[in-house]
């Protein structure tokens, strides 16, 4: 351990105790919170897509209430901002940022990939978010509207993708391994062709 990390175990074991010492939060509330989300990953947020693409009440539920769906499919959301969950379809197309940091559902998503925190990618996919998709082999036709959505403190942002052709019958377990993260942002699609 460097003596950064040292420091910032410390101050993280001091105000712990602070907190404690004045009944805000239990050590034990503490612990439980450092477990959910070092547990939190993709794979959460792609078995809450593969749900929604074979149960419709599901999706129903996701597209109104993102938290209650979470909690709903296990993932612990207590004292998190709430989720909202927006519908890729043929005539929208969803991308979601942050532009001032990197708020993202890492509850649903686990911790944030790095481009995602990077300022060119927060910048660039305000201004030109067709050229963003297309470097990431995300070709979006002219005639589908793209919506770029900013994650922020108050409210993170998830996208559900559109469930790839071909997929009828397959299992959850299945779908969800054609789900990964940058589907989840919007910058990718699922392929079933993979």
């Amino acid at each position: 351990m460097n003596v950064r990390e040292a420091e910032s175990g410390r101050l993280l074991a001091a105000v712990s105790a602070i907190l404690a010492e004045r009944g805000l939060v239990s050590a034990d509330e503490l612990a439980e919170r450092v477990a959910v989300t070092e547990a939190a990953s993709p794979a959460q947020g792609a078995r809450i897509v593969a749900r929604a693409w074979r149960e419709p009440d599901f999706r129903a539920l996701l597209l109104r209430d993102g938290t209650a769906a979470a909690e709903a499919a296990g993932v612990f959301m207590r004292g998190m901002p709430p989720l909202g969950v927006l519908e890729n379809a043929p005539e929208i197309h969803n991308v979601v940022v942050c532009t001032l940091c990197s708020c993202y559902p890492r509850a649903v998503l686990g911790y944030p990939p790095f481009w995602f925190k990077s300022p060119a990618y927060r910048a660039r996919t305000v201004r030109d978010p067709r050229g963003v998709l297309a470097e990431w082999g995300t070709v979006i036709p002219d005639d589908v509207r793209i919506r770029v959505v900013d994650s922020t403190a108050d409210y993170r942002w998830m996208v559900l993708p559109t469930r790839p052709a071909g997929t009828e019958g397959w299992s959850e377990e299945r779908l969800a391994g054609l789900v990964r993260a940058s589907d989840m942002i919007g910058v990718t699609c699922p392929d079933a062709q993979g």
